[in-house]
């Protein structure tokens, strides 16, 4: 990997990821997307070789401006590697995981598929040109266990869950269509699992019980599985051990 884009780099998992891929290759530049470029920190000696793009998942058919943006310090031709989508919503002002049906909300239903679904989607189809060259491509969709449709015994989460099953589909469907116009490729959905972030904060006592990781640690977790897949990964469900996760 040598030339990657990042989206939701200001976010726990996200910045993670790209400081251990800085360390790891003293040539690789990354592209990284976010509300708020002004936000995101880099060690000075890193921070020449990440270009920041405000970009907000949530207006996910305002995408133009990002290839443009992307165009002036990546050329369509030089290409991408590798493409990790880690933006994600769990909770925000007015908007919390429903436990019963009466807790629904329209508008956090809307807000979880833009940013969790809808935002992907749009974004690959906008960094197509970045994909047509002939090196081996990764594109990974941070998603989660509790989009598995299989794995749900606990109901509740409503628009997380839902999101995030909108994901899984989009991953696998991407990973039917892509190969026709981009090989090689392996397009697929990875769960981080739990990890210490603001998104997972308002369940401390919860996560008690849990295996959790330090984002630090999920980032070494995400890269393992990205760096490890071949043609044969392609359109799969894979948790942060490397090991299939139902859809």
């Amino acid at each position: 990997m040598k030339q990657v884009l990042i989206a939701g780099i200001s976010g726990a998992i996200g910045h993670a990821i790209a400081e251990r891929l800085l360390r790891q290759d003293s040539e690789l530049v990354i592209v990284g997307l976010c509300r708020d470029p002004s936000s995101v920190r880099f060690a000075e000696e890193q921070a020449d070789r990440v270009t920041l793009i405000p970009w907000d998942a949530a207006e996910a058919g305002n995408v133009d401006g990002v290839a443009e943006k992307l165009k002036e310090s990546l050329p369509a031709e030089s290409g991408l590697d590798t493409v990790i989508y880690a933006a994600g919503i769990l909770h925000g002002p007015g908007m919390s995981p429903e436990k019963r049906l009466e807790d629904l909300d329209a508008g956090a239903f809307a807000h979880a598929f833009a940013v969790n679904a809808t935002g992907f989607a749009m974004l690959v189809r906008t960094l197509a040109p970045w994909l047509r060259h002939r090196r081996f491509k990764r594109i990974v969709a941070v998603s989660a266990k509790v989009g598995s449709i299989t794995d749900n015994g606990f109901g509740g989460w409503y628009a997380y869950r839902s999101s995030k099953a909108a994901l899984n589909m989009l991953v696998r469907n991407l990973s039917i269509e892509l190969p026709r116009k981009y090989r090689p490729l392996a397009c697929v959905a990875v769960h981080p699992g739990t990890t210490l972030s603001p998104l997972s904060e308002p369940f401390t006592r919860s996560l008690a019980q849990l295996k959790v990781h330090e984002p630090g640690d999920t980032a070494e977790n995400i890269l393992r599985v990205t760096e490890q897949l071949t043609e044969e990964n392609n359109g799969t469900f894979l948790s942060w051990d490397g090991s299939v996760i139902p859809w």
